[in-house]
């Protein structure tokens, strides 16, 4: 009778153990979710942005490419990627969308096309960031919510480059408060969840490193090949 209390008394203490546990693991994620939610908040373009190499939008929003675009047009940089683009969407239907800034179509942007989601767009910016031997700083383009995920798997795919955010703020983020209105609050949740799902992937699996790279290490100069799904704009 003695071991089969002492059983009982294991089976209770190993349940308790676990709801705790349980518990404990819903308090952090809670915690977090504020602290993300917080750093959303708080996110805003800023004006004194260094000059860098290159700019990268990851598409998503109209807003995200006017604003890289006027930041290519600001001589912020030198070249720009837009990464994601529809397959359907051609280079004219975006340049007639910003007829004063035809030019820079013209000569200083590209359109990645191979992405489907934001571990895509990271691979495609790497491969542009190699054939246009962007070598020091990036300038990377998303809406607020999204920059956390987007840096993540960015520096993942290029740790060595630096990367300086330029969060863009939607009116409706702008004017709501998370706390108080329920689509919002539900849009960072759920970019909360793909946020620590990157987090976690990233350091589990990161991505294995480029041709160029292995080149370059092995002493042997880096050869570029041409970025697939990326069209570029030189005429």
């Amino acid at each position: 009778m003695n071991d089969g209390g002492g059983t009982r008394s294991w089976r209770t203490w190993g349940r308790r153990t676990f709801v705790i546990c349980l518990a404990l693991g819903f308090i952090g994620l809670g915690i977090g979710f504020v602290a993300f939610a917080r750093l959303v908040e708080y996110q805003e373009p800023t004006t004194a942005l260094a000059p860098a190499d290159g700019v990268v939008a990851l598409t998503g929003g109209s807003e995200r490419v006017v604003d890289a675009v006027e930041l290519l047009a600001e001589g912020r940089a030198r070249r720009l990627l837009i990464t994601g683009v529809n397959q359907q969407t051609s280079r004219h239907e975006m340049a007639r969308l910003m007829p004063s800034f035809q030019r820079l179509f013209d000569c200083c942007i590209d359109l990645g096309r191979a992405a489907l989601n934001t571990a895509g767009n990271a691979d495609e910016t790497r491969r542009w960031v190699e054939q246009n031997a962007i070598r020091s700083s990036l300038i990377v383009v998303t809406s607020n919510y999204h920059m956390p995920r987007a840096l993540v798997e960015l520096r993942s795919a290029m740790p060595t480059l630096e990367l300086i955010p330029y969060p863009v703020v939607s009116d409706r983020l702008r004017n709501s408060d998370w706390r108080s209105d329920s689509h919002v609050a539900r849009l960072l949740a759920i970019e909360y969840v793909k946020f620590l799902a990157a987090l976690v992937r990233t350091k589990i699996m990161p991505p294995a490193k480029s041709s160029a790279d292995m080149m370059t290490a092995a002493g042997a100069p880096a050869q570029h090949p041409d970025v697939a799904g990326v069209v570029s704009a030189r005429r």
